[in-house]
């Protein structure tokens, strides 16, 4: 088939992916061909299953490989794909949710540091109760679909809550959605059509990626720090590209929890203004900040900025409740999408949300998980720390910290040997652009004080020094 040699300087990975696509590209393997199984290629060449998963899950990823249910890799159908598709970089396909339906989303570990939820005894459960004894008790009409934008006592409300965030709108300015999920797919299907120049967020949301990419989208990343954007690239990629739409989540960021400054906000302002740019930001975690700070779309009152939340992260992620506020000719197309797709969003699930919003204990939950957080956020940071993990930003706020260690090259094979000890690790190849290998892990500080998870780390990062 193809030799492997460990002393050069190419990772083994990359040897493995780049092995199997000379073969198909010379049609030694054919379409519909059978891969050798995860175990019998890594039996056959002296190297690590994990070694051979990751190459796997990139050969899917490109485009070359099909994973099927229980029978294994096939060579994927090529014949459709045009000779310049390699002139135009990887091309996507929703197979690279291969690795997030069998890792990354496995509720089943018993350890979570790399989610994207809350513990369950960190949410407003008791709201959430009593809300529905009150709806139990209410004459509920459950014979209609519910209003296209949404249950109105709870746009309002919204309404309402953006008016303290200065973000001025009107309750017709707002639509309702089954979470924030679906308020950027439908966003995104809005603005966005195949071939369209995209801007994200490097490192960026997973979820939006993946939509994005099997929208057909070109995107091109703006990297992140600590204080927000590196603004130098944001300009100059926005002048070479001349993207779109720029999706990005200014606040607490996903995943590396970063939070753009005053400074930073009125500068991508300006540039989306200067080279008309549509921006959406995504602004789900901004019940879990402390403070009142502003965002794109209250510096732009939503003429170019479309603002997306979300009630999930801190009522419950089981409770799909989220929204987008944006001008009215973006608004109503937003509205048409929704019930083209699935009519109308539940309104049971609205009411729920609205019970418990109206809550007299909402406020006093929202400063408790606050405070919870800002102290997890320091003992987390202090524990990665001392495994000598270095740390990207250290918000003291929100659910997550990014971190990588100078002995691990790849957090992808790092987070296969974590979920065989029953531990669900954030690798950070799964918040590129690319999804190459990556050294940085996204950490979860309301899953990762635990021992467990501690001791994981010093073994994994100790013996892979010593390699």
């Amino acid at each position: 088939m193809f030799t492997l040699d460990p002393a050069s300087a190419t990772p083994l990975v990359l040897q493995i992916v780049d092995g199997f696509r000379e073969l198909i590209r010379s049609g030694v393997l054919r379409p519909g061909a059978k891969a050798p199984s995860i175990r019998q290629f890594a039996h056959a060449h002296g190297v690590s299953v994990y070694t051979v998963v990751d190459a796997y899950d990139r050969l899917v990823a490109l485009g070359y490989f099909v994973s099927r249910p229980h029978s294994g890799f096939f060579v994927r159908s090529r014949d459709s794909r045009p000779d310049t598709a390699a002139e135009q970089g990887p091309q996507y396909h929703f197979d690279s949710m291969w690795y997030l339906r069998r890792v990354f989303e496995n509720r089943n570990l018993r350890l979570k540091p790399g989610c994207g939820w809350l513990p369950s005894d960190w949410l407003f459960g008791e709201g959430v109760k009593r809300s529905l004894r009150a709806l139990a008790s209410d004459a509920v009409d459950l014979g209609g679909y519910g209003e296209p934008k949404g249950f109105t006592p709870l746009r309002q409300l919204v309404r309402d809550v953006l008016a303290e965030q200065e973000i001025a709108v009107v309750s017709d300015q707002i639509v309702l959605t089954h979470g924030s999920s679906q308020a950027m797919d439908l966003v995104a299907r809005r603005l966005v059509q195949a071939g369209d120049t995209v801007l994200v967020d490097e490192p960026g949301y997973p979820n939006l990626l993946f939509s994005l990419r099997f929208l057909g989208a070109r995107l091109i990343g703006a990297p992140r720090t600590p204080q927000g954007w590196d603004l130098v690239a944001l300009e100059e990629r926005i002048v070479t590209y001349r993207p779109k739409v720029f999706f990005t989540q200014p606040r607490l960021q996903s995943p590396t929890g970063s939070v753009a400054s005053l400074a930073q906000l009125h500068r991508v302002v300006q540039l989306a203004e200067r080279y008309g740019v549509r921006v959406v930001e995504n602004d789900i975690y901004a019940d879990l900040d402390p403070e009142p700070r502003p965002s794109l779309a209250s510096l732009d009152q939503l003429q170019r900025v479309i603002y997306i939340g979300s009630f999930s992260k801190t009522i419950s992620p089981n409770l799909r409740v989220g929204f987008v506020a944006a001008h009215p000719d973006v608004l109503e197309d937003v509205a048409q999408l929704k019930m083209i797709s699935g009519l109308t969003s539940s309104e049971f699930a609205e009411r729920l949300a609205y019970g418990a919003l109206i809550d007299g204990r909402w406020r006093k939950h929202l400063r408790a998980l606050r405070q919870r957080l800002a102290q997890a956020q320091q003992r987390v940071a202090e524990q990665l720390e001392r495994k000598g993990f270095e740390l990207f930003a250290q918000p003291g706020a929100g659910m997550f910290l990014w971190a990588r260690h100078p002995s691990i090259d790849n957090a992808t094979t790092l987070a296969y040997q974590a979920a065989e000890q029953d531990i669900l690790l954030g690798p950070g190849h799964l918040f590129g652009l690319d999804l190459q290998p990556s050294p940085w892990l996204r950490f979860n500080v309301a899953f990762a004080d635990d021992e467990a998870l501690w001791r994981f780390l010093s073994g994994a990062t100790s013996s892979a020094g010593r390699g």
